[in-house]
C-alpha cells in the first residue's frame, strides 16, 4: 500500500472542513469533466434539429434511472467503506468493496435486460408517435446496451471517494471526456449515424474509462480487491443497499419528475417546449456539478466522522458545505445569466432554430434563481447518506422534488395558465420550499443527536 493511497484516508480522518475542501475541489473538476458528455452530445445533436433534441430528451429520464441507481450504488460504497475507514477496520473495507463489485454485476444485468428489450414499449407508453419512438430508440438501445460500464464507473468512483482518492477518478473521467469529444462528430456526421452515433460515442468512452479504472485497481489502491478478502455477508449487502437504493430512488424521483415536466410542456406548449427544456437543462446540470460534488465529499467526510464517533462534527460539516456551495454557485449563476444568449446559441445554432434559441436564453436566466437553493438540499441529504440513513435522505428528496416541485409546476403552469414559463418558475419555487424544509429537518436531527447521542452502526 503506497503513501499516496494512505494520504486520502488521512484527509478523511483529519479536520472535517479541510477534508471537505480538499475532496470537493478535485471532485468538482472531475464531475465538470464528466458533464462534458452532456454538453458535447447536446451541441452535436443540436445540429440535427429540434426533433433529434427532443428524441434524446425522452431518453434522458430513463438514462437518469440507470445513472441514478449507479450513483446510488456508488454512494452506498462511499458511505459504508468510509465508515469502516473511520473505525480503522481494513479487513471490512476490502470486503465491502468486493460486495460493491458483486452488486455492480447484478444491477447492470437488470438494467440491460429491461431497457434493451422493452425500450420501444416504454417509449410508446410515454405517448410518442412512431417517428419519435424510432429516433429515441436508436439513441437509447445502444446507450443501455452499455449499462455495465455506466454502473461500474459510478461504483468505482464511489470506492475511490471513500478512500479519499479523487485524483484517479478525475483522470479517468478526463480520458472518457476526451474520447467522447473526438468520437461524437465522427459518428454523428462523418459516419452519418445521427443520434445513434451520440449514444455509441458515450458508451465507447465509458468502456475506455472502465479499462483504466480496472488497471488502477489491479495496480494497487488503498482498497485491496483480492478475492481472498471476500466473505459474503448479507448484512454488508444491506448496509450498502440501505444507502444505495434510497439514493438511487432519488434519481428515480428525478426521472419521474422529468416525465411529468415533459408531459406538462407537451400540454401547454409543443415539442419545441421539450427541446428548450432539454437543451437548457443540460446547462443547469453542469452548474449543479458544484453542489453535487460537494455533496459527495460530505458523504465521505460524514461517514468517516460518524464511524469514528465524532457526532459533534455533523453540524459544522452541514453548514460549511452549504456556505462553500453557495459561494461558488453564486459566481456560476452570474456568469450564466450574463452569457445566456451565447450559451443558447450553442444548442440552437441553425438559422431555423432562432425562436428556440431566444427561449433557451430566457430559461437559463430564470433558472439562475434555482441554483441558490440546491446546495442546501443536497448537503442535507448527503449528511444522512454519510451516516447510513438513506431512507431519511430519500424522504427529503421526495418532499423537495416529487411533492413541492410538482405541485408548484402544476399550480403555475396549468392552474394559473403560465404555460412553459410556469414550468420554469415552478421548478424554482418548489426547490426553494424544499431546500428550506430539508435544512430545518436535518438541523433538528443533528441537534437532537448531539443532545441524546446517536448509536454508531458501521
Amino acid at each position: 500500500m503506497s503513501e499516496n493511497n494512505n494520504k486520502g484516508v488521512s484527509i478523511l480522518q483529519g479536520d472535517p472542513k479541510k477534508a471537505i475542501l480538499k475532496l470537493a475541489i478535485p471532485t468538482i473538476f472531475a464531475m465538470l469533466i464528466n458533464s462534458v458528455y452532456s454538453l458535447v452530445d447536446g451541441f452535436w445533436v443540436g445540429g440535427l434539429g429540434a426533433s433529434s433534441i427532443a428524441a434524446v430528451g425522452f431518453i434522458n429520464p430513463l438514462f437518469l434511472i440507470v445513472v441514478g441507481f449507479s450513483n446510488g450504488l456508488g454512494a452506498g460504497a462511499t458511505s459504508v467503506i468510509s465508515r469502516y475507514i473511520g473505525v480503522k477496520d481494513k479487513k471490512q473495507v476490502d470486503n465491502a468493496a468486493l460486495h460493491v463489485l458483486l452488486l455492480t454485476i447484478i444491477l447492470s444485468s437488470i438494467f440491460t435486460f429491461i431497457l434493451v428489450l422493452f425500450l420501444n414499449e416504454i417509449l410508446g407508453f410515454m405517448g410518442l408517435d412512431s417517428r419519435l419512438i424510432d429516433m429515441s430508440a436508436s439513441y437509447g438501445q445502444i446507450l443501455f446496451s452499455g449499462s455495465v460500464f455506466i454502473v461500474f464507473t459510478s461504483a468505482a468512483y464511489g470506492i475511490l471517494r471513500a478512500e479519499g482518492n479523487v485524483k484517479k477518478a478525475t483522470y479517468a473521467m478526463l480520458l472518457a471526456a476526451v474520447i467522447n469529444i473526438i468520437l461524437d462528430p465522427i459518428f454523428i456526421y462523418k459516419l452519418n449515424m445521427g443520434v445513434f452515433g451520440a449514444g455509441l460515442a458515450t458508451i465507447l468512452s465509458l468502456l475506455m474509462n472502465s479499462i483504466l479504472l480496472i488497471y488502477w485497481f489491479i495496480k494497487g489502491t488503498y482498497v485491496n480487491f483480492s478475492l481472498k478478502n471476500f466473505k459474503y455477508r448479507w448484512d454488508m449487502v444491506k448496509r450498502i443497499l440501505s444507502v444505495g437504493l434510497p439514493a438511487g430512488a432519488e434519481f428515480l424521483i428525478i426521472s419521474f419528475l422529468n416525465f411529468f415536466l415533459n408531459s406538462i410542456l407537451l400540454m401547454c406548449s409543443d415539442i419545441d417546449g421539450v427541446a428548450i427544456y432539454t437543451a437548457g437543462w443540460r446547462v443547469v446540470m453542469l452548474a449543479l456539478v458544484i453542489p453535487l460534488a460537494i455533496g459527495t465529499s460530505v458523504v465521505s467526510v460524514t461517514g468517516a466522522n460518524y464511524g469514528a464517533g465524532k457526532i459533534e462534527n455533523l453540524k459544522p460539516i452541514l453548514n460549511y458545505s452549504i456556505k462553500l456551495g453557495l459561494l461558488i454557485i453564486t459566481f456560476v449563476a452570474i456568469f450564466i445569466f450574463i452569457f445566456a444568449p451565447q450559451i443558447g446559441y450553442i444548442f440552437a445554432y441553425l438559422p431555423g432554430l432562432a425562436n428556440i434559441r431566444d427561449l433557451i436564453t430566457e430559461f437559463l436566466r430564470v433558472t439562475c434563481l434555482f441554483y441558490f437553493f440546491v446546495p442546501i438540499g443536497i448537503s442535507a441529504t448527503s449528511v444522512f447518506q454519510g451516516i447510513g440513513k438513506g431512507l431519511r435522505s430519500l424522504l427529503l428528496t421526495t418532499v423537495r422534488l416529487f411533492i413541492l416541485e410538482i405541485c408548484s409546476v402544476y399550480f403555475l403552469a396549468i392552474l394559473l395558465g403560465w404555460g412553459q414559463y410556469g414550468v420554469w418558475y415552478g421548478i424554482v419555487l418548489g426547490n426553494a420550499l424544499g431546500a428550506t424544509f430539508s435544512y430545518l429537518y436535518t438541523l433538528h436531527f443533528i441537534n437532537k443527536a448531539n443532545k441524546k447521542g446517536l448509536k454508531i452502526d458501521v
